[in-house]
């Protein structure tokens, strides 16, 4: 079963270039777009995911993970969603190729989890990229 991430898992994940942000806000109050905003400062590619955007942050808004062309080579999937529907999300990272899955603080589902570890993706859940960067950065 999965357990929360280690350092080591979150420094590869953290090392990966293109990211899609599921739950991802163009309001800057809100943590998902201060969190987007933070990895794109870190030279990170965003792809935000909200089906009620165009544009987020200066990139093209998808309104679903699906929707997301493959040519565009998403690698990390961060999920900004309850956990009651961060499952769907983990399935259609491993549908859509991604390396690897991040869920934010307070968002936890084990079994989605274990199908996407089973799928080959690693897995960072409960847990804010903003925070573990300074973390991984030691």
């Amino acid at each position: 079963m999965t357990r929360f991430a280690d350092l080591d898992t979150m420094r590869s994940v953290l090392s990966l270039h293109t990211w899609a942000v599921v739950g991802c806000s163009d309001d800057p109050g809100r943590a998902s777009h201060g969190v987007a905003s933070f990895l794109q400062r870190k030279g990170h590619r965003i792809i935000p995911v909200h089906p009620d955007y165009d544009e987020v942050l200066g990139e093209r808004c998808y309104p679903t993970l699906t929707d997301i062309p493959e040519s565009e080579g998403v690698e990390v999937v961060d999920v900004f969603r309850r956990s009651s529907q961060a499952g769907v999300h983990m399935d259609e990272a491993a549908a859509i190729g991604a390396k690897a899955v991040w869920t934010q603080l307070g968002v936890v589902d084990f079994a989605a989890a274990d199908r996407a570890e089973r799928a080959g993706l690693l897995v960072v859940m409960d847990r804010c990229p903003k925070i573990e960067y300074r973390l991984a950065a030691r």
